[in-house]
């Protein structure tokens, strides 16, 4: 029997985490991790997520929201200082904070200024340090980051520190549960937010821009990934499909900043945009569940992520 708003266990409990770090902490692929489902798109890339996603993790005695947040960062454009506000706006609306910290890289400047701004939130926020990317270190090394990441709680989360430090490895599923659990006792009682099933409450014209972006960014030059955005212009059924073979046409825009960067998403010949198209239809089909073209379109807008009317038609 599915859970509903009526049958829901006495002492359930449901909630909003959200996921906040350093750009390439890992929350993206925790995120998915967690929920069992690709939600979020992730990149070797810094600055990935650049809008909150929302992840549902369903489990009989609770319901967790992650919201998956852009990495804080001190910001160098317009779109970067939106991006921080974008998390900051988050954090003061969720029931819990998972603080994302990388086993395999020593404590930095970056994450003192993020443990900071958690330092502001009100005292009834409880922020769980969640130590990242485990298989990437040895246990002596793991051991010495809880430490110093103990350490850091306790100075700049003064007096409560971390409600709870916990290592866990997004790609072999090292203490993914634990994770659940840990934070699942945060959130207050409550029948479920969402109904039984439901993975994310992302718009579907979103994630499929999201996954164009993600087959965009790999292979390419680390100034390009900032300078990347997509645009969804429309969705249209295939006119005269069988029933049993739809197929929809859609229509997308890539902007970049300069017609150098143009030149480096087509590749030569079109060989690079081809292959774009080629792994984004194929997530975008899992994710529609129907055949699919992708009309591809690279256009110009020159410096976007420093202008306020671009990066407004550009969804930020």
């Amino acid at each position: 029997m599915s859970l509903t708003r009526e049958n829901y266990p006495k002492d359930y409990r449901a909630g909003f985490t959200s996921f906040v770090g350093r750009p390439n902490a890992g929350k993206s692929t925790l995120t998915n991790a967690l929920v069992g489902q690709k939600v979020a798109i992730t990149s070797s890339k810094p600055q990935t997520t650049r809008h909150t996603i929302r992840g549902i993790v369903h489990r009989p005695e609770h319901q967790l929201v992650i919201v998956d947040t852009p990495g804080l960062h001190r910001p160098r454009t317009l779109l970067g200082q939106r991006l921080n506000d974008l998390v900051a706006e988050t954090l003061g609306e969720v029931d819990a904070v998972g603080f994302c910290l990388p086993a395999n890289e020593k404590i930095g400047p970056g994450d003192k200024f993020i443990a900071q701004k958690l330092g502001g939130l009100p005292p009834r926020t409880p922020i769980v340090a969640l130590v990242t990317k485990t298989d990437l270190v040895t246990p002596a090394q793991l051991a010495e980051q809880l430490l110093a990441v103990s350490q850091l709680g306790d100075e700049l989360l003064a007096p409560k520190g971390f409600a709870a430090v916990v290592p866990v490895s997004a790609k072999d599923g090292y203490q993914v549960e634990e994770v659940i659990g840990v934070l699942a006792k945060l959130m207050p009682q409550s029948p479920p937010l969402y109904p039984d099933g439901e993975l994310t409450d992302e718009p579907e014209m979103k994630m499929i821009s999201e996954l164009i972006r993600e087959a965009a960014l790999e292979g390419v030059r680390d100034e390009l990934p900032h300078s990347l955005a997509v645009v969804v212009e429309e969705i249209i059924p295939r006119e005269d499909r069988p029933a049993d073979n739809p197929m929809v046409d859609i229509h997308v825009n890539v902007f970049v900043e300069r017609p150098s960067q143009k030149s480096i998403i087509i590749g030569k010949g079109g060989s690079r945009l081809r292959d774009v198209g080629t792994r984004a239809r194929k997530e975008i089909e899992a994710l529609l569940g129907t055949k699919v073209y992708l009309d591809l379109h690279v256009k110009v807008a020159k410096e976007w992520q420093r202008d306020p009317k671009q990066l407004g038609r550009l969804g930020f």
